[in-house]
């Protein structure tokens, strides 16, 4: 019972070490922005999640971080692609068609990597957003598949992001334990 309760509490430290690694500001210039694909709902709209993560990336663009903005995500359950709504939340916020690249086809975090890898170069440096708990694995992840990779996430309502942190610590044991960080 004790070894359970320890397990617990480092499940608990992890999830929030991960959420504060993920709130640092980025420095200096990158070649692009890649926001991490999120859920769209069954109506197309984006979800405070990804809304979040767009709000942001736009916020970066507009402070000069990067001159391109890479949407991953494709299709989930139903619907439009992650990327293509991603690509109107950015539009409404003010970031030009012309800055605008779309990559449609990935359905997890090692795949929005590898596809952002062919939309734009393997030798690029991004600048990746996502929710603060999930930076730490979108950094591991997209260093291997770009010449650097940063990390930087949004924050939202203290319930789903402690829910979202959980999850992440067994998605980063996941991870790791397939060789993808």
């Amino acid at each position: 019972m004790i070894a359970l309760g320890t397990l617990g509490l480092a499940w608990l430290l992890a999830a929030l070490a991960l959420d504060r690694h993920g709130l640092r500001r980025p420095a200096g210039r990158f070649d692009a922005i890649v926001v991490a694909g999120c859920r769209v709902t069954a109506e197309g709209e984006p979800t405070p999640a990804l809304r979040r993560r767009c709000e942001l990336a736009a916020e970066l663009w507009r402070e000069g971080h990067a001159p391109t903005v890479v949407l991953t995500g494709g299709v989930g359950a139903e619907g439009p692609s992650e990327a293509s709504v991603a690509a109107r939340v950015v539009r409404a916020l003010g970031v030009p068609d012309d800055a605008i690249l779309l990559e449609e086809r990935s359905t997890s975090t090692e795949e929005n990597a590898r596809h952002a890898a062919s939309v734009l170069s393997p030798a690029a440096r991004v600048l990746v957003v996502s929710d603060a708990y999930h930076v730490f694995r979108c950094e591991r992840v997209f260093a291997r598949h770009f010449a650097a990779a940063r990390g930087v996430g949004s924050r939202g309502q203290p319930w789903p992001r402690a829910q979202g942190a959980l999850r992440e610590v067994l998605a980063i044991a996941i991870y790791g334990l397939l060789g993808r960080l």
